[in-house]
């Protein structure tokens, strides 16, 4: 049986995954620097199947606007090429035959405005699921009525509840807030 404590702790870590996703999300929302997590998580046909990118190559950034893909195996440079081509940011690798070079174009007004839009769908997204998690909350503490569990003490599990989904979407629309001054900052 389902006890409060182990409601609420459910219901934390649902948001906590929640906002692991969000960050990993804005993460991979360029600025105008180059940074690694913005490619990392690029999907790759790898020998048959699906792989990170992160996970066949190295990745690093030699110059502030230059990402440089060192893959493991360089029998992958084409299929890393494709990958990144076709990922939909509009990034052009350049090969060498070792490596790949992706410059990082400057961001024009109207691109920044985009990123804006998009952190704060993801933001949005989020909030969804973690009121999806309070309703589930809420739902299993209503279901413990009955079972000898003091009302005042589910009454308490609520407001726990309630308590965590401010705290969480407060975190996020701070997440959303610095990533927001990073896309505008030129």
């Amino acid at each position: 049986m389902a006890t409060p404590d182990s409601i609420l702790k459910q219901v934390e870590e649902s948001m906590n995954k929640s906002m692991e996703h969000l960050k990993k999300e804005l993460k991979s929302i360029r600025t105008g620097r180059a940074s690694p997590s913005i490619i990392e998580f690029i999907k790759v046909e790898y020998y048959g199947s699906t792989t990170d990118l992160k996970a066949i190559a190295s990745i690093s950034v030699p110059e502030p606007t230059q990402l440089l893909i060192k893959p493991f195996d360089t029998g992958s440079i084409g299929d890393i090429k494709r990958a990144v081509e076709s990922s939909g940011l509009g990034f052009n690798p350049i090969s060498d035959g070792k490596s790949l070079r992706i410059n990082i174009p400057a961001l024009t007004g109207d691109r920044r405005k985009q990123l804006v839009a998009l952190c704060k769908k993801n933001a949005e997204e989020a909030k969804v699921t973690f009121r999806n998690a309070r309703r589930d909350g809420n739902k299993h503490a209503d279901g413990l009525k009955g079972t000898g569990i003091p009302e005042d003490e589910l009454e308490t599990l609520k407001k726990e509840i309630q308590d965590l989904l401010k705290k969480f979407e407060t975190d996020s629309d701070a997440l959303v807030t610095a990533k927001q001054k990073e896309i505008e900052t030129l």
